[in-house]
């Protein structure tokens, strides 16, 4: 930067009359950081309005219910694939634009994401708002100790890993080494729910460049460095251009929720205990794919892999 951009910058800074806010907004974001570990504070009218109905309609996104749960139990539901920008999780879990809490009445969802989506000034309390939280262990004991009354826990088991491995026509999973989530349910006596966003992969291809080994191995360097490195999607252009752009393409995505898997509550469960549920969460997720995948596009001769 010149001196005089470095002097335009200070002006805006430090000398606007908003700038005596930031240090009291700083003083507040350190006061409220355990928010992201209790579940944050969501808002009806921030879950609910015609925004989020308009967004959902642009896919179109809907969410598919094949068996009832107790609206009076805790369940941890698993979100697969987690795709490009897990769009159909954020729908399904932070939004009413699916209809969840007409589907699951007396229910209450919330979506454990990355740490780092909450250290961002104001974009935090957007994601407090829309029932968003850290996913870590004391996030997630917390919300299994401390449920209310019908509580619903998303998680994207594949995290950044799987965004990386989202592709058109793939439904490649990081889940087999993914067992944390059935040592938890196990502790706290919380059903296992499998979850599949049909369409979810369709939304973005990724840019791989001329080489993408080497696109893979740079992404995997960043991972490696600061802990996560976010995919890089080609969607389509705003005006829907030849030469496309960042948006997602518009496919229909339907999340479709499995039936609760009942887990027994074990206080110090083994490696051996945890391998029945978690070889049973697979199975049923297998399941579900196989059963609705030729309702939703999904040629025959795919699978989850």
């Amino acid at each position: 930067l010149s001196p005089r951009e470095i002097q335009w910058l200070v002006d805006e800074l430090c000398l606007t009359p908003l700038s005596r806010t930031v240090p009291l907004y700083a003083a507040w974001m350190v006061y409220d950081w355990d928010t992201a570990e209790t579940g944050g504070r969501p808002i009806g009218m921030c879950r609910e309005n015609i925004g989020w109905n308009l967004f959902a309609d642009y896919f179109p996104l809907k969410l598919v219910k094949t068996a009832d749960l107790s609206p009076g139990g805790t369940t941890s539901r698993g979100s697969h694939p987690h795709g490009v920008l897990s769009i159909g999780p954020c729908a399904t879990f932070l939004t009413e634009s699916t209809g969840f809490s007409k589907l699951f009445p007396g229910m209450t969802a919330n979506v454990l994401t990355l740490n780092g989506q909450f250290w961002f000034p104001l974009r935090r309390e957007f994601g407090f708002a829309i029932g968003g939280a850290e996913s870590s262990r004391a996030s997630l004991k917390l919300s299994l100790r401390n449920p209310g009354k019908g509580r619903a826990i998303g998680i994207v088991f594949g995290g950044l890993n799987e965004s990386l491995m989202a592709s058109p026509g793939r439904h490649d999973l990081k889940l087999l080494n993914r067992r944390g989530f059935c040592r938890f349910a196990l502790q706290f006596g919380a059903d296992l729910v499998p979850l599949y966003h049909f369409g979810e992969n369709e939304l973005f291809d990724q840019a791989v460049g001329i080489d993408e080994q080497n696109v893979k191995n740079m992404q995997a360097r960043i991972r490696n460095l600061i802990g996560f490195c976010p995919p890089l999607p080609l969607g389509r252009s705003l005006l829907n251009l030849p030469w496309g752009g960042i948006f997602p393409y518009r496919k229909p995505v339907t999340s479709v929720m499995g039936a609760p898997i009942r887990v027994d509550r074990v206080d110090n469960p083994t490696d051996l205990e945890v391998d029945p549920p978690h070889q049973k969460y697979c199975d049923a997720l297998v399941e579900l794919f196989e059963k609705h995948k030729s309702l939703y596009n999904v040629p025959e001769d795919q699978h989850i892999n």
